[in-house]
């Protein structure tokens, strides 16, 4: 089964993360793409848990499908730190029920600035929850 390395997506974060793939199983053995004993579809929640896991989080809303992490420095990169926030829109697995925001900070010395976040980190984040979804998704096979 997929298992995410914390310690591998923690030292990516900050660069271009590599997004999972897998092949599909024939659609009939496959459970409903609409879960909705949450708030929002329980594979994409359950995958950005797990997915974000190593991050400490600030706040985790199952019913209004947001989960906002405190700020995580990567201990192989003290002087960069980011912070992310997941926002699950829908109730069906699909790509466009997710969104992946990124704020990123540099260590000048005496205090944290703002700097960029490359728009592939964000894509890349997206595709690892969206795969670990549909990974869930696949375990879950229908009788």
């Amino acid at each position: 089964m997929f298992r995410l390395h914390h310690a591998a997506i923690a030292a990516l974060l900050p660069l271009s993360l590599a997004a999972c793939g897998g092949g599909d199983r024939p659609s009939n053995t496959l459970a409903p793409a609409q879960v909705s004993t949450i708030g929002v579809n329980s594979y994409l929640w359950r995958a950005s848990l797990e997915t974000l896991s190593f991050m400490p989080m600030a706040q985790v809303d199952s019913a209004g499908g947001v989960i906002v992490t405190d700020w995580y420095a990567n201990p192989a990169a003290p002087t960069e730190r980011m912070k992310l926030t997941v926002t699950i829109l829908d109730r069906d697995l699909r790509a466009d029920a997710l969104s992946v925001a990124a704020s990123r900070q540099l260590y000048n010395g005496t205090q944290w600035l703002e700097a960029p976040v490359q728009a592939a980190t964000v894509q890349q984040l997206e595709a690892i929850i969206l795969t670990r979804a549909r990974e869930l998704r696949r375990s879950t096979v229908i009788g």
